[in-house]
């Protein structure tokens, strides 16, 4: 079978979606389909490009190339989804939040434009109509589906699958550090974490990984210098894929401080290498994993109470290996499993 994966790509950043619809791809291709991912650029800012972008994904023709017919269109993205293709299956990520449930927070920024009334109910509009011209319709998490449902009024089932080389993740030590590989991000919350670092009361260590905006950069390294915190808070930048894996086998626990996370590779990856998690009230997907004080800690997204969590790990890296243990038994018995999700998007479950 002949699949597009129809997706967007925001130029210089890659992060989970795109690490999704590259695994997605690679497991078509490893059952026998071509599968291509096709990707449009997608800018967000101001009102007419947005306008565009949602444009440029109705536009694309890919019922057909060079003469031989494309038979299936998997689409994940905003506004990618609004492909025209008489055998669409969406496998939704995530909508344009900032229309939905990040309106009018600090995290949203349509709210703010002088047309942003009309922006939202013109998303609205079209993700109505395209959404639903979907032969099928997923999302890769409970919280997804649980936004579609109540924004959009439209049904969709959750697949979930695993992070990328899960089967590479693994526990050696717990030593005296806690990891969170993220890109840096207002929203993902490494100021947390940095704030948490004057309250410790251990030698525990904090270990952030990923790039991120200079603003937020330039904010977390002012956190780090204002409180003296250059022994207690470690920058790694950008790491490999071994160099992360060796991080989270070695670590006491981790952190994930996202907020109203859509799916959140973090939690699954701490649990494949058998360790705890933190993570927040608001942290959205993650919740759909992490059982409180059994596999991990939901925590108010207080500094001190982050602080005092790592504290106990210290402590009792015993509780810390238990925990760990849990985490990895609950993902097991979720049976996430690629086979499963590929007969689910070409329909033959």
């Amino acid at each position: 079978m002949k699949i597009a994966i129809a997706t967007v790509q925001v130029p210089f950043i890659t992060g989970g979606a795109e690490i999704l619809t590259s695994l997605l791809q690679q497991e078509l291709v490893n059952r026998g389909h071509e599968a291509e991912i096709v990707s449009i650029p997608f800018k967000w800012y101001p009102s007419e490009t947005l306008l565009n972008c949602m444009l440029m994904g109705r536009m694309m023709d890919l019922t057909e190339v060079n003469g031989e017919k494309i038979d299936l269109v998997i689409a994940t993205k905003f506004p990618a989804y609004y492909v025209k293709h008489p055998n669409k299956v969406l496998w939704l990520m995530h909508q344009h939040r900032q229309a939905y449930d990040l309106w009018g927070t600090k995290y949203g920024d349509i709210h703010n434009w002088r047309d942003g009334a009309f922006i939202k109910k013109t998303i609205l509009t079209n993700d109505n109509a395209f959404i639903k011209e979907a032969k099928k319709v997923f999302t890769i998490a409970d919280n997804s589906t649980r936004r579609l449902k109540k924004y959009n009024d439209i049904p969709a089932m959750t697949l979930y699958h695993p992070p990328i080389n899960y089967e590479k993740l693994c526990c050696k030590d717990f030593e005296n550090y806690v990891f969170y590989p993220s890109r840096i991000d207002e929203m993902k919350r490494q100021r947390l974490l940095v704030e948490a670092a004057r309250f410790l009361k251990t030698d525990t260590k904090i270990y952030l990984a990923g790039r991120g905006s200079a603003n937020e950069m330039g904010y977390l390294k002012s956190l780090i210098s204002k409180y003296r915190l250059e022994d207690k808070v470690k920058l790694l930048g950008f790491i490999t894929e071994e160099e992360k894996i060796g991080y989270y086998a070695n670590c006491l626990g981790v952190y994930f401080g996202a907020y109203d996370e859509d799916y959140g590779y973090i939690t699954l990856e701490a649990f494949f290498s058998k360790k705890p998690v933190i993570v927040h009230k608001d942290a959205g997907g993650p919740l759909e994993f992490v059982s409180d004080a059994e596999n991990g800690y939901i925590l108010e997204p207080n500094p001190k109470a982050i602080a005092r969590t790592i504290d106990k790990w210290f402590l009792n890296k015993g509780l810390a290996g238990e925990m760990g243990m849990n985490g990895y038994d609950s993902i097991i018995k979720k049976n996430m499993d690629w086979d499963y999700v590929i007969n689910s998007l070409l329909g033959e479950i």
